[in-house]
């Protein structure tokens, strides 16, 4: 029987005053305990995650220890954590959205013994505030007598540890019940955990930090920076427009003087503005970080300042080059802070010298950022001189406005410095990526499929599905070495003459139940993690590479889309989606399928299928083989022109076909040749795309997960029509259509190169693409401006994206509504699949960040033991694809490496180039001119470097202890790089790693040998990221049409 109560909260409004709600809350008899000691599971529905039945006690964490030290409760050896209601919701009041979603997942995770117990909805565990009570009393004394009832309901059967920080409970409560102890943090981590060294050392770190906090707010400092203003304020004057609300950016070129706030909610559709507000310097910042959702007050017109358009590595060129700024732009200064996204990040500590310079005793200590758009922040430690060498990952607890600095605590050591694995280490910390292994838990959810034990289709699946064993001739086309096989194809001819073309998708959502553990921790990852070197999987291996794998000749589950064709046009007469059983005949690569269709049959040898028949059986099944891949490249180059002429846009995105040797190392990688079954393959997931879009839509018009990709903001065009200007182009770019045709026709018959550059200006230039659910947003705004569509969504990948697996269960509701049937898929409210996508959205960021500096690792890594002065492969051609203050940005086509190269260097001299082209600094001045730049040295000498011109450039790497090494370019002649191989100049950038990988690994493996370090990787290590052999740098082929699929997945459209 349900108790009625009413709860009351107090909230302030805009305008400061207090406003009193009175809400219903129902109490019940029975809720879920989650323990295994539990006398009457069925009545406290215990359904879910159990505690552990081999702990000593359990401990129940205080609101305040859960606020401070959830870093420690993270740990997996503290286990038999009963989490308190109360103090979950302290948490999300008191400490944000980021920290709650971190306890929420920490619940989640079936890899920590941790429950969550709703105290405040149970009978008798539930305690009114008593009037006059302070809210931390009051939540103390629910959590006390919540860990009381909880001992009880277990008959007393195990120990009940409450730790707190309050010394007033821990004298009041302490003797109160037995067998229920309340103890400080502190205590409980010596009396219990007294031999766990990392959670002791954090504890400490975490203590020190708040002593550091105390002892400042309790000196008299001088204000370093002005008071940010209260929230109802801050809520007031966004609501009037006297506030502009956006997310800090810092310009980590600059990170000390420039920083931009991109409007957002109310501020970007009631301003005037149209571009984004600067922020000058860090005074005006006012302790704000970038990432954090700030408010910010516009200055006076006369007080506002450009962006600076000199080249920059970081904040001190800016000062020593002085070069002159833009036009002014709306420029404004913090005042406020509505959301800290403050999260872990990877540091360097000073070097020696530095430490010994702040005095042998100093506790304080200044440590860098690996990021360089994060300011320095203050921790207190004295083992700065052990962990000089290593990267270090800290977190920021406070900063206050009498502090120059963010004050932060030390959490723990990732690697040393330069190490592959650890610089690897830095990477997935500094884009939230967790890589931990799969949890037993989740492994027990898996199918079974061994030799012994062979997966098979059940009967009942083989009653319920549409059975195309038979039927129809399924086949995929894939990169060589492809293990996860998401897609295959099928076309045939139908007794009425027209055409059958079928799309078959793995079905994942039949191996991953909603709100299974698997499902809970491929919706946290959302996304397959590709660096240069090795992937880390969203799905574990027995789904992603074995039972949802649409492997030739083996029995396979299916989500299938066909469509009914006119047989001379091609014109879709109508459209089966439903789940099927396939078997696919044919794992094809793409040059074999290629080979098929022009005709080249001599391929036939190298495709297993064919081996074993006979001369009549291999002629009758390659002639039907070759009708398919013709007719599927025919209907393609249908669909292509149909959407060409809506202006669908093909962009400059980077194709590699990976080689690897029968142990599965990298032996080559080779830029992938334009093929039209590329194409095909494409055409063909697009198609599915629209047409599944389209369908959940109108199945779920506020409810479906759709991807959009909004038009670009003409400016961000202006700097591709001046480089098209330069060499007598217009690109139009009122449409797609219009940029489409545009580019297409800015072709330079002497330079492939300038095509390429502009297309990938043009590409620079685009919004990304983005998830959404259609109840947040305007029909008018579903449109994905890059394939010309008016709905779009993925279907065709769910091993390896989680937006696919949403989309499939998506239409299976859609399917079962059609049909009258009771839907079975738990479906996503419009809001709560918004904050489904806003995460996916940022796990898709992430994962290309990670790609993108991955890269740049190891371009760093090829290049940093070779002499630029003597090795032939640090002197290449590159091309001038833009011009600044005091220098160009030089694109080189041979490593597809982008960079800086400067014509004014720190000492203020200027390139000069002799009549043999051959460069030197002389004493000089530079004028910049819109499409050129001029040197002119002291002596009346002049060179000029015009966009698109060909020069000679040296590469080397610019090392540093504190960030990541770069690519520094250099300009040593105005003439092109002649080769012996002309070709050469031509290759696309990819040709770099299979070089630039084999020489990395031998190098690294030479010196693990040399040292004698033994690498162990476990197996569950290799399961997660499948990584196979002793090898670090070895990878299965997982580059699955990342360019094809969407355009360009590198620029996330």
């Amino acid at each position: 029987m349900l108790q009625k109560r009413e709860k009351v909260l107090l909230l302030r409004t805009f305008h400061g005053r207090t406003l009193r709600i009175v809400r219903e809350h129902y109490l019940r008899p029975s809720v879920p305990c989650n323990s295994p000691l539990c006398p009457q599971p069925a009545t406290c529905h215990n359904d879910g995650k159990l505690l552990s039945s081999d702990v000593t006690h359990y401990m129940v964490p205080d609101w305040k220890v859960v606020q401070d030290y959830l870093e420690i409760l993270e740990f997996p050896e503290l286990k038999g954590i009963v989490f308190m209601q109360t103090a979950c919701q302290a948490v999300q009041h008191q400490r944000g959205r980021r920290q709650y979603n971190k306890l929420r997942n920490l619940l989640k995770d079936a890899r920590h013994d941790c429950v969550l117990f709703a105290n405040e909805f149970q009978q008798s565990c539930y305690l009114p505030r008593e009037r006059g009570e302070s809210m931390e009393k009051w939540q103390s004394r629910s959590i006390y007598n919540a860990a009381a009832w909880y001992y009880h309901h277990c008959q007393d059967r195990m120990p009940i540890v409450m730790v707190t920080e309050d010394e007033e409970a821990i004298q009041q409560y302490g003797s109160e019940t037995g067998g229920v102890f309340v103890i400080s943090f502190k205590n409980y981590l010596d009396n219990f955990w007294p031999d766990l060294k990392a959670a002791h050392e954090l504890c400490e770190s975490i203590l020190q930090s708040r002593r550091e906090r105390e002892n400042e707010s309790q000196e008299s400092h001088g204000k370093e920076y002005p008071e940010h203003v209260p929230l109802e304020v801050l809520e007031a004057g966004i609501k009037s427009g006297r506030y502009i609300q956006g997310t800090l950016n810092v310009n980590k070129h600059r990170a000390q003087i420039e920083a931009f706030v991109r409007l957002q909610g109310a501020s970007s559709k009631d301003s005037d503005l149209v571009s984004d507000v600067l922020i000058h310097g860090m005074k005006a910042r006012n302790r704000s970080i970038h990432g954090d959702v700030v408010v910010v007050e516009l200055l006076p017109k006369s007080e506002w300042k450009g962006r600076t358009t000199a080249l920059g590595e970081n904040d001190g060129d800016d000062k020593a080059l002085g070069e002159s700024p833009s036009e002014p732009m709306p420029t404004g200064r913090v005042v406020g802070i509505l959301q800290k996204n403050w999260r872990d990040y990877v540091v360097t500590f000073p070097s020696i010298e530095e430490v010994q310079s702040q005095g042998k005793n100093a506790q304080k200590i200044l440590v860098t950022p690996w990021d360089y758009r994060i300011p320095k922040i203050r921790i207190s430690t004295q083992q700065a001189e052990a962990l000089q060498d290593f990267r270090v990952v800290v977190r920021i607890d406070s900063w206050e406005s009498t502090s120059m600095y963010p004050n932060g605590h030390f959490v723990r050591v990732l690697g040393r410095i330069g190490d592959l694995e650890g610089e690897i280490a830095t990477i997935l910390v500094e884009n939230s990526i967790s890589v931990v292994p799969f949890s037993e838990a989740q492994m027990c959810e898996m199918p079974v499929n061994t030799p012994e034990n062979p997966w098979k289709v059940s009967s009942q699946e083989e009653r319920e599905r549409e059975d195309l064993r038979k039927t129809h001739l399924v086949f995929s086309i894939d990169p060589s070495g492809c293990e996860d096989v998401d897609d295959t194809l099928s076309v045939r001819a139908l007794d009425n003459g027209n055409l059958e073309l079928g799309v078959h998708i793995a079905d994942v959502t039949h191996f991953v139940a909603p709100h299974s553990y698997i499902d809970i921790e491929a919706r946290t990852r959302a996304t397959t993690y590709y660096l240069a070197d090795r992937r880390y999987d969203m799905l574990p291996a027995i789904l992603s590479a074995d039972v949802c794998s649409l492997l030739g000749g083996v029995d396979r589950y299916a989500v299938s889309v066909m469509w009914e064709l006119d047989k001379t046009s091609y014109e879709i007469k109508k459209v089966w989606y439903g789940r099927t059983i396939i078997r696919s005949a044919y794992k094809l690569f793409y040059e074999a399928a290629q080979d098929l269709l022009d005709g080249n049959f001599s391929v036939v040898k190298d495709i297993p299928e064919f081996k074993d028949l006979d001369e009549k059986s291999r002629q009758a099944k390659l002639e039907e083989l070759v009708w398919a891949i013709r007719k599927l490249t025919d209907i393609a180059r249908h669909i292509r022109a149909k959407r060409d002429s809506c202006g669908a846009l093909e962009l400059e995105g980077v194709e590699v076909r990976i080689q690897l040797d029968e142990k599965k190392n990298i032996h080559d990688l080779i830029p992938k040749q334009p093929l039209e079954v590329h194409e095909t393959v494409a055409e063909c997931m697009i198609l599915a795309n629209h047409w599944v879009a389209k369908k959940i839509w109108e199945s779920f018009p506020h409810q479906a997960l759709l991807r959009r990709h909004p038009p670009p903001h003409q400016e961000f065009f202006s700097e591709l029509r001046e480089c098209a200007k330069a060499k007598g182009f217009f690109i139009d770019t009122r449409s797609n259509k219009a940029l489409a045709d545009s580019l297409d026709n800015a072709n330079d018959p002497n330079d492939p190169i300038v095509n390429k550059l502009l297309r990938s200006m043009a590409t620079q230039a685009m919004s990304n693409a983005l998830y959404f659910s259609t109840g947040s947003c305007a029909e008018e705004e579903f449109h994905h401006y890059g394939l010309a569509l008016d709905k779009y969504t993925h279907f065709t990948s769910p091993i390896r994206r989680y937006s696919d697996i949403i989309v499939h269960r998506l239409l299976m509701a859609a399917i079962s509504k059609d049909k009258k049937m009771e839907i079975q898929e738990n479906l996503f409210s419009n809001k709560d699949l918004e904050e489904l996508c806003r995460h996916i959205n940022n796990r898709n960021r992430a994962a290309q960040h990670s790609q993108k500096q991955s890269t740049e690792l190891f371009q760093c890594m090829y290049f940093k033991d070779k002499d630029p002065e003597t090795e032939e492969r640090c002197i290449s051609d590159g091309v001038i694809y833009s011009i600044r203050t005091n220098g160009v940005l030089v694109f080189i086509p041979r490593f597809g490496i982008k960079g800086a190269a400067y014509l004014r260097n720190k000492d203020g001299l200027v390139v000069s180039c002799g009549p043999d082209g051959h460069s030197e600094w002389k004493p000089g001045s530079l004028q910049r001119f819109q499409n050129k730049i001029t040197c002119t040295t002291t002596g009346g000498e002049s060179v000029t470097f015009h966009l698109f011109d060909h020069v000679t450039v040296r590469i080397s790497v610019q090392t540093s202890r504190c960030h990541s090494d770069t690519i520094r370019l250099e300009i040593i002649s105005n003439k092109p790089h002649m080769t012996p191989d002309t070709e050469l100049l031509q290759q696309c950038s990819l040709l770099l790693k299979s070089d630039l990988v084999k020489e990395v690994t031998r190098s690294v493996e030479e010196a693990q040998l040399a040292q004698e370090v033994a690498v162990n990787i476990t197996e569950d290590y290799q399961k997660y990221c499948q990584t196979k052999g002793r090898s670090l740098y070895t990878l299965l082929e997982e580059i699955r049409d990342l360019a094809l699929l969407d355009v360009s997945n590198s620029y996330g459209i």
